[in-house]
């Protein structure tokens, strides 16, 4: 048998499903990868070692039912609670809080999927940025090159991932948190529609952001983390997805029929700052079109133009949610800077500003799907940029920080404010070895027809399987 991180994660699982592996073979194996590794990429920061063996012995013992992950190890976001284990959120405000006593309900699902948790990924501080860099913790290295970042903020899970130090990882995303570090690292990135993950619908967050979805080294993978953070379906909101499949694995054998296919290099951002895309991006992008044009489906670029209003309503959006982040006032001063000029930005916004600028994202929202209806699917560049270094942003300029981040990573936030399901798949190699992806967007509720499409792309392509430097 091939060395356990060199197996896909379904590999993994089925060599379960048939008695080849035990459940504490694959703990250990990656609890010792993560001790060989984890000094040079920082994707970790919590683990937890024990408490991650004890569970698998009693899934070898027959005491917990292997669910549909037959013990398959990930990590949690270090935004997640998980019982007995701290969150520290990648924040010093966090330092000496002691260990969580209820677990989310990612983390409850995941478990009850048969998951182990080994641990915590590194997370930028609470989530607000698109680079994984904080000041409890050293940056988190991309695994390709490990003088540039991993993105963010799933930064951590996506580092693990790409290094083999996981088979697969949950993050969540409420602006590209989950795609931007997959295009860096060279992953297959989902963020499901908004409502598909009962454990995250998007509803408890202002405008409908923020939502979990998977991280993997191939499609099947992602395909198969995404039925597993669905859980049992139940969910106790009014939201629905009649029509999604019970497993969005099964649906990868069914190839779409031929589709109507945009290509777009245009952003909501245009107009609010100088976002210039890069060659190598448009380079993936085409590449793209080429592969799906060969395969039948019809390709054309589009002039897209973005109803006008986004940038101002989102950033009074981004503010607001950082105004309400559990952190107590005689502890505000241990803030990043970001951080704390989002709080006092936030603070300023009144509750006629905060519902002019949610009124204009739900306009923004419908505008944007009927102007997408006209395709089955959209197509983007990952990144507008090359993959940034590490140190890139600056971290005193709280104002020029956004910027940056937005000049790197325009493709991603609008379509979480539009709730679609988006893929960030990886296609090809820049100059310096470094991945370069692409967004597959759909239609609402259409997160088998993205998936479908992606498998068949990867089918073509020849990334699945490039391994990074550090493996």
């Amino acid at each position: 048998m091939s060395l356990l991180h060199e197996m896909s994660a379904m590999q993994l699982v089925t060599a379960r499903r048939e008695g080849e592996l035990s459940a504490s073979d694959l703990v250990s194996h990656f609890l010792a990868r993560i001790e060989a590794l984890n000094p040079e990429v920082n994707a970790i920061v919590t683990l937890d070692a024990t408490q991650a063996l004890a569970r698998a012995r009693a899934m070898d013992a027959s005491e917990i039912e292997p669910g549909l992950l037959w013990g398959l190890p990930f990590a949690d976001k270090d935004l997640t609670n998980r019982r007995g284990v701290r969150t520290g959120f990648g924040s010093k405000t966090r330092a000496g809080f002691p260990p969580e006593k209820e677990n989310d309900p990612l983390a409850a699902t995941l478990d009850d999927a048969g998951g182990i948790s080994l641990g915590k990924s590194a997370v930028c501080e609470f989530g607000l940025s698109s680079y994984t860099q904080s000041d409890v913790f050293l940056p988190t290295a991309n695994p390709f090159s490990v003088s540039h970042g991993a993105g963010g903020s799933s930064g951590g899970a996506a580092a693990a991932v790409a290094a083999g130090m996981l088979p697969v990882a949950p993050g969540n995303d409420g602006g590209g948190s989950v795609r931007i570090p997959a295009w860096v690292c060279g992953l297959v990135g989902h963020k499901p529609s908004r409502g598909l993950i009962p454990a995250g619908t998007g509803l408890d967050s202002p405008g409908g952001l923020v939502v979990p979805g998977p991280l993997a080294r191939s499609v099947e993978d992602a395909a198969l983390l995404l039925d597993a953070m669905r859980g049992n379906g139940q969910t106790y909101r009014a939201i629905r997805h009649a029509d999604a499949p019970q497993s969005f694995v099964e649906t990868l054998n069914q190839a779409p029929q031929a589709l109507t296919i945009a290509l777009t290099t245009n952003s909501p951002w245009d107009e609010w700052t100088d976002i210039q895309v890069d060659l190598e991006a448009k380079a993936a992008l085409e590449r793209v079109a080429a592969v799906a044009s060969s395969l039948g489906h019809t390709v054309q670029w589009w002039d897209w133009t973005p109803p006008p209003g986004y940038p101002e309503a989102f950033t009074t959006l981004w503010s607001t949610q950082a105004v309400s982040l559990d952190v107590p006032v005689d502890r505000r001063h241990l803030l990043e800077p970001l951080t704390r000029y989002l709080v006092e930005l936030g603070a300023t916004v009144s509750a006629a500003t905060l519902v002019g600028a949610l009124r204009a994202l739900a306009v923004f929202e419908k505008t944007v799907i009927r102007q997408f209806s006209a395709f089955n699917l959209v197509l983007t560049p990952g990144l507008a940029t090359a993959t940034p270094e590490i140190g890139f942003y600056d971290l005193e300029d709280a104002e020029r920080n956004f910027r940056q981040q937005v000049q790197v990573t325009p493709f991603s936030s609008f379509v979480n404010v539009c709730g679609l399901p988006a893929l960030a798949l990886p296609v090809m190699a820049s100059e310096k070895g470094l991945p370069l992806g692409v967004q597959l967007i759909g239609g609402p509720g259409k997160d088998a027809l993205v998936l479908q499409f992606a498998a068949t792309l990867e089918a073509e392509l020849s990334w699945l399987g490039t391994r990074p430097s550090v493996w």
